[in-house]
């Protein structure tokens, strides 16, 4: 079974670029302490690498 990571919003986005924003939205997260479930695909890790400073990462 493939793994599975937790992403929660910790940070706000509120004064970061479009394209951070843009990518905390297509992760599904709206707001702070809201947590999603994804799979672990090297897409899901470059989008959390790109917004790391602002997200919580814990594998299920």
């Amino acid at each position: 079974m493939a793994k599975k990571l937790e992403i929660t919003l910790t940070r706000s986005v509120i004064g970061r670029s479009e394209v951070q924003k843009a990518t905390v939205k297509t992760l599904g997260l709206n707001k702070i302490r809201q947590s999603v479930v994804r799979e672990d695909t090297p897409a899901v890790r470059g989008m959390i690498n790109k917004v790391s400073h602002l997200v919580a990462v814990k594998e299920v």
